[in-house]
């Protein structure tokens, strides 16, 4: 299991596009991958739980990936943060 801290830096948050952006990056890779933020943990792989979070601009989450590809998979969701999303 690995995890990393990264600072969401969307100015709207972790609205529609750059959560569904999130967990196409994400469903790439086999290993559970999840988020804490807060007091709650969401599964990167669901919109609906990315969305429900309600991250906005400048909140640090964590990323905790478990699996065969799990390094893989947590370089790729913190590349995907740090380059805005698509945004």
């Amino acid at each position: 299991m690995v995890s990393q801290k990264v600072v969401i830096k969307n100015p709207t948050g972790l609205h529609l596009r750059p959560a569904g952006i999130l967990c196409k990056v994400a469903m790439q890779y086999k290993s559970l991958i999840t988020f804490q933020y807060r007091a709650s943990t969401a599964n990167a792989k669901s919109v609906l739980s990315v969305l429900g979070a309600c991250v906005k601009c400048g909140d640090e989450i964590e990323f905790t990936c478990n699996g065969p590809d799990e390094n893989e998979a947590l370089d790729a969701l913190v590349t995907a943060v740090e380059n805005g999303l698509g945004e």
